[in-house]
């Protein structure tokens, strides 16, 4: 494991720091600040922003320069995320899309999709969603039911897709569509996996389907034959789109409704009938150093729980000094791990399913310190106004938050058997 970064990318630490130190607003570092602004607002400030980050040549950057990127390194890339953090930078209102479609695309997508598809993305002028989950089709993806029929030289899409990331803002949306017919509602593919996730737009279902047989039997039984990966636009009539409100209050997911919606044939990525082989590729690009800005995220995060607790006049509790304690060397761990899986990254090799390592570690070290926010307020966590005369609403809104992450993305019940089965060869 390296623990240290080029003098190039020491450099570009340096140069980023300081553009980000002249271009964010005082405001925007203040949590508060995006909880004053609709979610309308708050997205378009946002989208504003990847595009003035494009403008100054800091977006893509591990990207080829002949898409548009920086042509980086993957500590480049590792440094930008860490930055990011520290700065307090807004989040990226087109994240699915440019943390998946986009490296997928660059691999198997057609010339005229490379065309149509990366350099809008980047510049922020198409914001894409990603359309996997369905209501009966969460961990046992390959049940889906959305049907794409073709008539002519299009698709005529029906069904529904649930817990969609910035539904009521995005564009274009990459979605499995049923092409052919598959087990059909309510049947499960002999050796197919039980639903012990949940329906989410980044469900971990697709590595857990894997998991459970050997690939080519998988594709002998026809469970993930018909399925492929349509590029959707999401202004036409035949597409419907109503937010979901979650427990923080905020709209961050939708569901997306299809009725009799057109897809040209030429928008299918990777092949009629691969939709299955192009999404686990395509999940395979949320891998990487991502680890880093976790964790520069969650310290940042511990030392404002660590400060309330002083403010609090709980600082003392030996219990809670007990508990803190742990976190922080839970979060220490997630460091060093993050910086081994960059300095994997960095020698060209594929990490495949240890990723559920990654995911297991930085979900439940996020969640478990959240927790321990949670103890310290008591009944006071569960409210979003003062504490004893202290503002304490965005930690609370994050522990809302924490709440789901031990789920989306991959449930940690499903990434346990991943690890098992095809990390440490245990028996099924």
């Amino acid at each position: 494991m390296d623990l240290t970064f080029t003098p190039q990318e020491e450099k570009f630490r340096s140069e980023l720091r300081g553009w980000l130190d002249a271009n964010i607003p005082a405001a925007w570092r203040d949590p508060s600040f995006w909880r004053s602004v609709s979610d309308d607002e708050g997205f378009e400030l946002r989208r504003d922003w990847e595009r003035r980050k494009h403008d100054a040549g800091f977006a893509g950057i591990a990207w080829p320069t002949e898409y548009g990127g920086r042509g980086g390194t993957p500590g480049m890339k590792a440094i930008y995320d860490e930055e990011m953090a520290l700065a307090h930078a807004p989040q990226s209102a087109n994240a699915l899309g440019l943390t998946f479609l986009a490296p997928t695309v660059m691999a198997i997508g057609t010339d005229q999709q490379k065309r149509d598809i990366i350099g809008p993305m980047l510049r922020n002028e198409v914001i894409w969603c990603q359309g996997f989950s369905e209501p009966g089709a969460g961990s046992d993806l390959a049940a889906l039911r959305t049907s794409g029929v073709l008539d002519g030289d299009e698709y005529v899409v029906n069904g529904q897709k649930i817990w969609t990331t910035n539904a009521m803002h995005g564009d274009k949306l990459f979605t499995l569509v049923r092409t052919e017919p598959g087990p059909g509602p309510g049947r499960q593919a002999e050796g197919g996996i039980s639903p012990v996730g949940t329906n989410n737009d980044q469900s971990g279902a697709l590595e857990a389907g894997t998991a459970r047989r050997d690939p080519e039997a998988r594709r002998s039984h026809g469970m993930h034959r018909g399925i492929s990966m349509l590029l959707v636009d999401m202004r036409q009539p035949g597409v419907e789109t109503r937010p979901l409100r979650q427990l923080s209050g905020a709209s961050e997911f939708g569901e997306v409704f299809f009725t009799d919606a057109r897809v040209k044939a030429s928008e299918c990525l990777g092949g009629v009938g691969n939709g299955w082989k192009t999404a686990m590729l395509l999940l395979s690009f949320e891998r990487g150093a991502s680890g880093i800005s976790q964790y520069a995220t969650y310290r940042r995060g511990y030392d404002e729980i660590v400060a309330a607790a002083r403010r609090l006049g709980r600082d003392t509790d030996p219990t809670l000094r007990r508990e803190l304690a742990s976190r922080l060397v839970e979060l220490e761990c997630l460091r060093y791990h993050a910086m081994h899986v960059l300095t994997q990254v960095e020698q060209g090799r594929d990490l495949g399913s240890e990723s559920s390592i990654t995911k297991l570690q930085w979900s439940e070290t996020y969640q478990k310190l959240f927790e321990t926010f949670d103890h310290l307020l008591g009944l006071d966590g569960v409210v979003t106004s003062p504490v004893d005369g202290l503002d304490l609403a965005s930690l609370q809104f994050e522990a809302f938050w924490t709440r789901s992450v031990t789920i989306w993305g991959g449930s940690s019940q499903v990434q346990r058997n991943i690890v098992a089965e095809r990390v440490l060869g245990l028996p099924r």
